[in-house]
């Protein structure tokens, strides 16, 4: 059981991702900061040349490195003027070569170094800050290249029109596109791996809509098999095939590129992403994932501590073996995570007029873990240390009962904080590997259920969590029980007595809690 958490005691302190450089690799950094978070995002990595080559100083691999289970992204950040001369096609010549290509060896050189010498790799020039975690196997690893091409999209927007997206035909290949019509993307190197081109108009779409790491891999991956398959696909920008994948699903319910009939080639005008963004289904959308950035937060101020050693409760866990279990919360998708943020918030509602308020979120597939909310008031008299210890020690038990409610379970996290609303917060988290269950392990738990009276009764959560809120005639999901089922809170009471009284009693105020 690892127990990292926040504090204001430092340990062994590690070094903070860089910013980057220039203003677009600064930019850059922010976007995958937001999207993929702190302890997998790295801008500015090097490698160790100049120890073992004897040729100066460590060189930059990549502009950002991502890394998380088994992907790796490798993004390059080129910022090249696009020329006003008279000869358009011999402006995109230029600007292809010194910005594309250019960006694209950098991205497949990086590939070969990782897949040659994934522990070579640091976080400084001088090459003393070691890349803080693990590397997958790199022949195991799934590698995403991308390179992000600045100036384009003004250029575009002045010749073209538009929104300023470069336009994507998978039929240009290597130098053909220097020859070929201005501002349209294909392979890059078909014998190469598959490099994704985001302009300054596509990187903004891509990166905001899908803004985890598991939605955004999902995305490429997809995109990928997609564009070199044997079908002709053009499209009139990057942000018209993203619409499309949003707005399709394959039979394993994840979003795909399905098409309804068997075409040589396809063709996505101008219009399918705008009619998208115009939809009720991604306003409601947007509005509703509101909350789940609060979950963003969470696993972000716990990276914080675990990556600068300030927690409070250590027990000397490299960060590399701490990062395997923080991913379970940043693998969550973007739904998940609406669904997690708003169960945890009507736990902590319910906690201001109560002295401990817990909750048990199951698993939604085999590889996902459990998750114990727990929140504990302060009692008078109890120094910070003690109550914080009191509260590590509910919470490491209510994780072990949990196992004994849900013998399916193997992955177990546990969350706590103050109970109510105090002017300081603070944030215990905990992973129990609950895969080595032993009959000892029942036992202490049976224990530790009947002498703390925990968990005696679980309701199951009711309800699901819809991607889109609304249909397709913009009316709202049913994602609320019915009346007469128990509440979700696990109160034991129905739900129109409980969290759905303002739903179904409109003279009344909601209850708090």
């Amino acid at each position: 059981m690892l127990d990292p958490n926040d504090s204001q005691n430092p340990t062994s302190p590690v070094a903070l991702p860089a910013e980057g450089v220039t203003d677009s690799e600064r930019y850059l950094a922010k976007l995958c900061k937001r999207s993929f978070l702190s302890m997998w995002s790295y801008p500015g990595v090097f490698r160790d040349q100049g120890q073992h080559g004897g040729k100066g100083d460590g060189k930059e691999v990549c502009d950002l490195l991502v890394v998380f289970e088994n992907h790796i992204i490798i993004f390059s950040d080129k910022n090249c003027r696009f020329g006003n001369g008279d000869n358009l096609e011999v402006e995109w010549a230029r600007w292809f070569k010194r910005t594309v290509q250019n960006s694209a060896k950098q991205v497949w050189g990086a590939e070969r170094w990782i897949r040659q010498f994934p522990n070579r790799l640091f976080l400084d020039r001088q090459c003393t800050i070691p890349f803080p975690i693990n590397l997958p196997d790199p022949t195991k690893a799934t590698f995403h290249r991308i390179v992000v091409a600045h100036d384009a999209s003004r250029a575009c927007k002045e010749k073209l029109g538009g929104s300023g997206s470069m336009m994507l035909d998978n039929s240009v290949i290597g130098e053909v596109h220097l020859s070929h019509m201005p501002f349209t993307i294909g392979r890059i190197d078909i014998n190469k791996g598959y490099v994704h081109v985001f302009d300054d108009t596509t990187l903004n779409i891509v990166m905001s809509t899908l803004d985890t790491i598991t939605d955004f891999t999902a995305y490429l991956t997809k995109k990928e098999l997609f564009l070199t398959g044997n079908r002709m696909v053009r499209a009139a920008g990057e942000e018209e095939l993203l619409a499309v994948y949003l707005r399709k699903m394959n039979k394993s319910g994840e979003h795909d590129f399905v098409i309804d009939g068997d075409y040589d080639v396809l063709f996505f005008p101008e219009g399918f992403w705008e009619a998208f963004v115009r939809s009720p289904q991604r306003q409601a959308q947007i509005e509703s994932n509101r909350i789940s950035y609060s979950w963003d937060a969470l696993i972000e101020k716990f990276a914080f501590h675990a990556m600068t050693g300030t927690q409070y409760f250590t027990t000397g866990t490299p960060l590399r073996e701490q990062e395997v279990m923080f991913r379970f919360l940043a693998r969550e998708t973007r739904t998940r995570r609406r669904g997690l943020a708003i169960s945890l918030h009507e736990v902590l509602e319910r906690s201001i007029n109560s002295l401990r308020e817990a909750r048990v979120m199951q698993s939604t597939d085999p590889g996902s873990p459990y998750y114990v909310f727990l929140f504990l008031k302060r009692k008078e008299g109890l120094t910070d240390e003690q109550y914080r210890n009191v509260r590590m020690n509910l919470l490491m038990n209510y994780c072990r009962v949990t196992k004994l409610k849900f013998p399916k379970a193997t992955n177990i996290i546990g969350i706590a904080s103050e109970a109510g609303l105090p002017p300081q917060r603070s944030e215990d988290f905990i992973y129990l590997d609950a895969s080595r269950w032993s009959l000892e392990d029942e036992t202490k738990a049976k224990e530790i259920q009947i002498e703390f009276n925990l968990l005696q009764k679980v309701t199951p959560m009711a309800g699901r969590e819809y991607e889109y809120p609304v249909d397709h005639k913009g009316k709202p999901r049913k994602t609320t029980p019915s009346r007469n089922a128990p509440c979700p809170c696990g109160s034991g009471e129905r739900f129109k007595r409980c969290h759905g009284e303002a739903l179904f009693d409109k003279r009344r105020r909601p209850r708090r809690g």
